[in-house]
């Protein structure tokens, strides 16, 4: 990948690192579909008025109409309200590791179903290091909870599936404005949430949240949701579908290193190990330092194989 993807995935891993604990917070308070409705309404409703200033254009024909439809069920509505519904039970470490195995997921579906993104050695190793190295900087506690609530992380890697379809997916948006794709997919995945709300959260009944948990929703809607996936589809137009999902990967270590410099969180060993580990499982994917070390190798080795002929 070019190096403005990885700068722009490091970007994205950080405001996606804080989705988890937002959902945290407003879980207990609010029904996960309503959740996932207003924080996908808000978000839509900001990109449109982006694209409207901007006078960029949505597509609105047929096939746009599904490709946003598949999109949005796949990428947003499914996968949100199962993350978050199993975040109910799931800790916000334990929940952030399986959504680590998203590149997993990808890698898998890509290689079964396209002619040109098979899987490679250093791919595959690279994604499972990067696992390892996630586990690692969580630590044995947050693996702790692991089996003892087996529907909320079966939820968990059910999003992460449907995330590896959505990378698949995705691929019909190459070449479209990053801020037209993404108000195009949230629009459909709002319109899909709605009646599901309506008939399944009746929100009218609930009591009225805090403000901790309306800030919540606000935050997983701009940050996490409008500006995020601008981003995501900018990422996906330069690097391609399946490495995109590599961002998963990122998000530990950036929440963590969040804490560590606006928090004054303690760094620990296992945290410092599980940066090493993931950075160089995405090294490993990356393929660029292994193609130089093999060239260098080459150049070097190309005198003593003229002198031994």
């Amino acid at each position: 990948m070019p190096l403005i993807a990885w700068a722009l995935m490091t970007v994205l891993s950080i405001i996606w690192g804080s989705t988890f604990l937002f959902n945290r917070i407003v879980v207990v308070e609010v029904p996960p579909i309503t959740v996932v409705f207003f924080r996908i309404a808000i978000g839509a409703a900001i990109l449109l008025a982006v694209a409207i200033a901007l006078r960029i254009r949505i597509p609105r024909d047929r096939r746009a109409a599904i490709d946003f439809l598949v999109m949005g069920l796949l990428n947003n509505a499914i996968p949100f309200v199962l993350i978050v519904w199993g975040q109910k039970t799931v800790g916000t470490g334990l929940a952030s590791i399986l959504n680590a195995t998203t590149p997993i997921f990808g890698v898998i579906i890509a290689h079964l179903f396209t002619t040109d993104d098979k899987a490679t050695p250093n791919r595959v190793a690279g994604v499972l290091l990067g696992i390892v190295g996630v586990a690692v900087m969580m630590g044995v506690d947050a693996l702790a909870g692991l089996g003892d609530h087996i529907a909320g992380e079966l939820a968990c890697l059910g999003a992460c599936l449907c995330y590896g379809f959505a990378a698949l997916w995705s691929r019909r948006f190459r070449g479209r404005p990053p801020i037209a794709t993404a108000a195009g997919q949230l629009t459909a995945s709002a319109l899909i949430l709605l009646p599901a709300m309506l008939l399944v959260d009746r929100p009218w009944t609930l009591p009225v949240p805090s403000s901790a948990a309306v800030a919540s929703i606000l935050m997983l809607a701009v940050t996490s949701t409008a500006i995020a996936y601008v981003i995501f589809f900018r990422v996906l137009t330069i690097a391609g579908a399946t490495n995109v999902m590599l961002v998963t990967l990122m998000i530990p270590p950036s929440a963590i290193l969040m804490g560590a410099l606006v928090l004054g969180e303690r760094l620990a060993l296992q945290h410092l190990v599980g940066v090493v580990l993931i950075t160089a499982g995405l090294v490993a994917i990356d393929g660029r330092l292994a193609r130089a070390l093999r060239r260098r190798l080459r150049g070097t080795d190309a005198p003593e194989r003229a002198r031994g002929a």
